[in-house]
This record gives structure tokens, sequence and C-alpha cells, in this order.
């Protein structure tokens, strides 16, 4: 007789998942390399071009009025770069932002001197090649991770800890990712106890809420 065709899975979470694994991302280098310095925004998933992201200010308004600027990643990029790499394009961004609240960000998207400096000093070396010898400012830019320094031992320290991105555009990645839960044996949630993020990962990872520096704790 025929096997049955199985039926979807009913515990899969992809937009938590993702979108709180972006928001641990996000608070841990805030406070590893800004000092906690910058105010969170909103992080998005768009396919645009063959960028792999891009930063936009004050684009979004609440409807008391608030705003927040767009950091948006793309999902079609994430299996080709691997997680330091992407992670290197959220720091990318992210020193956008700091520049928008703390700096004088070049016109349109350009990237000045300025921006050039703080990549260098959080350990990313901007080139327009993405490689050495590439112009460090301009319009559309790249950049290479440099060895030792503050943004490689951040990212060490996080994907140390058990941090992945778990869900990506394309076919599986080699490593396979058990559904969240502690009857997986492989991923279990846990959560910040102040501010509720939550995050899965190994049941033996020690995570951080990067934002109130507390344990993240592991899920029933």
């Amino acid at each position: 007789m025929p096997r049955a065709a199985q039926g979807p899975d009913l515990t899969l979470k992809p937009t938590r998942e993702t979108y709180d694994a972006l928001q641990l991302a996000y608070e841990h280098f805030n406070w590893a390399l800004f000092d906690r310095a910058l105010p969170n925004c909103l992080i998005t998933l768009q396919r645009r071009g063959r960028g792999a992201g891009y930063f936009a200010p004050d684009r979004l308004r609440r409807a008391d009025g608030a705003a927040c600027d767009e950091i948006s990643l793309n999902p079609s990029r994430f299996r080709a770069l691997g997680d330091r790499d992407l992670l290197a394009v959220l720091v990318h961004d992210m020193v956008h932002l700091w520049q928008r609240h703390y700096g004088r960000p070049g016109r349109g998207g350009y990237h000045n001197a300025e921006w050039a400096a703080k990549m260098k000093r959080l350990g990313l070396q901007p080139s327009q090649t993405g490689a050495p010898g590439g112009r460090e400012t301009g319009d559309a830019m790249n950049h290479y991770v440099l060895p030792n320094g503050p943004f490689l031992r951040a990212t060490q320290d996080l994907l140390g800890r058990g941090f992945v991105l778990p869900w990506a555009d394309g076919p599986a990645a080699p490593r396979a990712l058990a559904k969240p839960g502690p009857r997986s044996g492989v991923r279990r949630k846990f959560a910040c106890p102040v501010c509720g993020l939550a995050a899965w990962s190994r049941p033996e990872a020690a995570l951080r809420c990067g934002h109130h520096d507390v344990a993240l704790i592991p899920q029933d």
C-alpha cells in the first residue's frame, strides 16, 4: 500500500525563529561593538538585486509618530555567505545606523571616510572589490573581515554559543537543523528572563541577552 503523504509541520514558527535570531545578533553586536549606543531598528528580509543588504534611515513610522531606521538583509544570499559573513553584512549596516545618529553620513548611499574609519576600528576592512587593495570609499561598497579584530572576536563568541540563522533560500543546508523544542535533542528554545527575547540553539549552548547582559534561560 502506498505510504500516506506527510502533512505540514504545524510546530514550525519560521517568522519568530528568524527574527528572534536577527534581534539577538543585533543586540549582541550593539553591546560588543557599539557600547549599547545604537537604537533598535526594524530588520527586514528583502530580495533586492544582488546585494546582501542595505540601510534605510528613518524609514518607518508608528501610529503614535515614533520613527525607526531599517536594515534589510537579502535571504537569497544567506547560504552563500554563511553565518559569519552574513553577520558582517549586518554590522556593515549597523555602522551606517551609527553614522546616521552620531556622525555625518555621505550623500545618498555614499560610503564616506568616516564610515570607512569606523568599519576598520570594528575589524571590517572596506573594499569596493571585497578583497585587499579595493577602494575604501564609494557608492557600492563591500568589505572583508580583518583577522583578530573586534568583529571577528565578537562573532566567534556569538557562534561559539551555538548561534545560527535557521532559515535561508535554496536547498537544505549541509548541517541538519531539527525543529526547536526540548524533544528534538538538537535545538532548544532559550529566552531572556527580562525582555523575553528568544533564540534556538544546541541544548548545551550558553547564550546571553546582549541588551540586558543576562543569560538566556532554557525553556521547557
